[in-house]
């Protein structure tokens, strides 16, 4: 299988709510897109697998390596030799892509964050730092832009910490910040066993308050001029803010079967952003 054919089908495999923002996208910014998620994938599955540490650095490692051959010799692993690629025609920054590797080893480094201060670099390094190479593909002419990716990303991020914090805090990672859970009477124990108590959903409402800031700041940044080719950016978010608004309907009922947004919404949703790019009607 060539690279080309490797990082597509693996993207095309996981569905993920990005699936549907690259099927908007001419064919050259789609795979390059399909090249960044598969190194954002397969470098967190190197973490997510398995519990020798010694070897899951020893992997994020030779990820660094193959970055630098990336950008200065060649490449190893076929979604890096695909990478190579999408960097020879769109300006990802190695700077994010080596963000990308640092933010997937803190997982191997701590399991809990004390406060928001502590868990944002963390936010910024597994999810920012993928839109700072996602915009470099889309295209945009206004920085502001970067703000719109940085912010967008952590509220993207903290999206996926509500929904997770069950199967998370069973693997024995809470990225919900401590002072956060003290402040509303909830336990860790109480995260890893489900235990849906009033507390809890006030803890909820809490973080998402936090996440809905986060949204409404990149969506002031994002640039009018830059709306027709950030399009795709704006699919992501709006999804992410789907799924944000579905577990607020649910009164935070995120124990048990996974939250997810279904996939008319999804397509729903793509439509609506890749018709407001085209006919200057942002959606709501």
């Amino acid at each position: 299988m060539n690279p080309t054919q490797f990082v597509a089908r693996l993207t095309r495999k996981s569905r993920s709510n990005f699936f549907y923002a690259f099927l908007c996208l001419p064919r050259p910014q789609r795979e390059a897109l399909y090249a960044v998620y598969a190194f954002c994938r397969i470098v967190d599955d190197a973490v997510d697998l398995g519990h020798d540490r010694a070897a899951q650095r020893k992997e994020l490692e030779r990820w660094r390596q193959e970055i630098v051959q990336v950008f200065e010799g060649t490449p190893e692993h076929p979604a890096a030799r695909r990478l190579q690629e999408a960097v020879r025609l769109f300006r990802i920054p190695r700077e994010a892509l080596n963000e990308i590797i640092a933010g997937v080893e803190m997982d191997l480094d701590r399991s809990t964050y004390e406060s928001f201060e502590d868990l944002y670099p963390y936010c910024y390094r597994v999810a920012s730092a993928v839109g700072l190479c996602c915009i470099e593909i889309f295209g945009y002419s206004d920085l502001r832009a970067r703000d719109y990716a940085v912010d967008l990303g952590v509220a993207l991020q903290l999206t996926n910490i509500m929904r997770d914090v069950g199967p998370d805090a069973r693997a024995g990672r809470v990225y919900l910040p401590q002072e956060d859970l003290r402040r509303f009477g909830v336990a860790t124990a109480d995260l890893a066993a489900g235990h849906y108590t009033p507390g809890f959903v006030q803890l909820m409402e809490h973080e998402a308050a936090r996440a809905h800031a986060y949204y409404r700041r990149a969506w002031a940044a994002l640039p009018k001029s830059d709306a027709h080719t950030l399009f795709a950016a704006e699919i992501m978010g709006r999804t992410y803010f789907a799924l944000l608004t579905l577990m607020e309907r649910r009164r935070f009922r995120v124990f048990g079967e996974r939250v997810s947004v279904p996939t008319p919404r999804k397509l729903s949703i793509a439509l609506r952003c890749w018709a407001g790019a085209r006919w200057g009607d942002r959606p709501r």
